[in-house]
């Protein structure tokens, strides 16, 4: 069970990191050819977004590598379940069908939420 929570945080974190630090660092221009929803959202609330994917990335690996508040991996894991889920919303609503990246990263972080009470 370590394993399989490792190697699915793991991803999950480094695919929340690069994500979220594209987000907070680039452009509006340079991020829509890759997310085609940043038009409709605010510059503040995708920073703020982006800021979000980093902490949750840290808190799928800090917390059990450093054995300090464990549960926080749950509660991060958990919080990108969520997140996804809002994701998918936000496409569908803008007619934006392509949402299996979406609903891939929400059953990942869905195990990951089951491997995390198992630590």
């Amino acid at each position: 069970m370590h394993i399989a929570y490792w190697i699915l945080a793991g991803l999950l974190a480094a695919f929340y990191l690069y994500a979220g630090t594209l987000k907070t660092t680039r452009s509006r221009d340079q991020l829509r050819p890759m997310m085609a929803w940043v038009d409709r959202t605010p510059l503040p609330a995708l920073r703020a977004l982006g800021a979000v994917e980093v902490l949750g990335a840290a808190g799928l690996i800090l917390p059990p590598l450093t054995g300090i508040a464990p549960w926080l991996a749950t509660a991060a894991a958990l919080g990108f379940v969520l997140l996804q889920a809002g994701a998918i919303a936000v496409h569908l609503t803008g007619g934006d069908r392509r949402i299996a990246l979406n609903a891939g990263l929400i059953v990942t972080a869905a195990v990951t939420v089951w491997l995390a009470t198992r630590l």
